[in-house]
């Protein structure tokens, strides 16, 4: 029976690997859109309970004081807390993009333990005026490494003499978390600080990230915190991290239902397209159906004829989108790092592809192999004449 499934598949070649082409396509497009979901999931997920973010209740984008950080350290259950200013400075060229923000070095570490960075290269950055730290994926991209020098053009903060923002690579630190990428650079508060002033400019706060105590009451602290600043001068929100996380994919928008309408259309229309293949397939070998039942074989022997030129052409499919998927899953991770900078293929996804081809196979070769069981020997052989 293999040898007759075979037979009709190759008897018509292109049509055979254009539909196994699009199944291959489209599952690798399911893959790579799942991805991108499980992907900002895993970041929230890997984010840790005990930090929490303080930003302005107006925007993200809306600095606040840096008398907060002293008022916040005051609170019942806070153990460390640290500034974080975004800094968006051009590296070059604006397509040179990439992280960058000012941190307080001496709070860093114990705050991101997932930042995993040598001990001598921890002592460099704290002890260098105009220090930074850069991720190994960063580092990699444009070929840096400790002790070189790093221009950067201030867009946000110029440099109070026109010219560019100096820093000094003191180590380069690797993650393995989701939630902490390794395309950051980080460097001295110090150094942002001192040179705004320098030019007649206060520097604001981006953030406070700042850890509670074990065992302390979440709630309560964040509800202290919200109200110490209620009157201002900057009304604050506080949230965990994985909130913050969530908040922060949500300004771009609701990417995981749009990329599950958009992954919900491409399987639709594979399934519909692979079933007008096999329907046409099941009319084409009416007369060999004929023939086939007059020679004594069953209907049901006539029903696995047709499903399993179905299986085998999705199977195909399905295998070559999969081995796509991983083939080029570290080029498009490369890709989309300045928006995406961990790209994560689970498993998970990889099992849901093969469950899916296996469906598309069985569901695209269910209703010709049911009409090509259904069909008596006479009637088969009269219409395939």
């Amino acid at each position: 029976m293999f040898k007759l499934v075979w037979q009709n598949l190759i008897a018509h070649p292109i049509r055979s690997v254009l539909t196994a082409a699009s199944v291959c396509i489209a599952i690798l497009l399911l893959c790579l859109l799942r991805s991108i979901v499980t992907t900002l999931d895993a970041g929230i997920q890997a984010s840790s309970a005990a930090r929490l973010i303080v930003m302005s209740s107006v925007s993200l984008f809306v600095d606040m004081p840096i008398s907060y950080q002293q008022r916040i350290a005051t609170v019942e259950g806070v153990t460390t807390i640290g500034k974080w200013q975004w800094f968006g400075g051009v590296y070059q060229d604006p397509s040179n993009f990439f992280a960058q923000f000012a941190v307080d070095p001496e709070h860093m570490f114990d705050m991101y333990p997932e930042c995993e960075l040598d001990q001598a290269s921890r002592e460099r950055f704290l002890a260098t005026r105009n220090g930074c730290i850069i991720g190994k994926q960063l580092a990699d991209k444009f070929k840096w490494k400790a002790g070189d020098k790093i221009p950067l053009t201030g867009a946000l903060f110029p440099h109070p003499d026109g010219g560019a923002w100096d820093f000094e690579v003191c180590g380069v630190y690797t993650s393995k978390a989701a939630n902490f990428d390794d395309r950051t650079m980080m460097f001295q508060w110090k150094y942002f600080e001192e040179t705004l002033r320098a030019g007649g400019q206060d520097p604001g706060v981006g953030v406070y990230i700042f850890r509670t105590a074990p065992g302390a009451n979440v709630e309560r602290i964040m509800s202290e915190v919200v109200a110490m600043f209620a009157n201002g001068p900057m009304s604050v929100r506080c949230a965990p991290e994985s909130e913050f996380q969530r908040m922060f994919i949500s300004m771009m928008g609701d990417i995981p239902m749009l990329l599950g309408w958009i992954g919900t259309a491409v399987f639709v229309a594979l399934l519909l397209g692979c079933v007008n293949t096999m329907l046409m397939a099941g009319r084409e070998q009416i007369h060999d159906v004929g023939i086939f039942k007059a020679l004594g074989f069953s209907n049901a022997a006539a029903f696995r004829i047709l499903i399993a030129q179905s299986m085998i052409l999705c199977t195909l499919g399905g295998i070559a989108g999969i081995g796509l998927t991983l083939a080029l899953k570290p080029m498009i991770a490369t890709a989309i790092a300045a928006m995406f900078p961990v790209f994560l293929v689970e498993t998970s996804t990889l099992v849901l592809a093969v469950v899916l081809t296996i469906f598309l196979g069985v569901a695209a070769g269910m209703i010709p192999a049911w009409r090509a069981s259904r069909l008596k020997p006479v009637d088969a052989l009269r219409a395939g004449a």
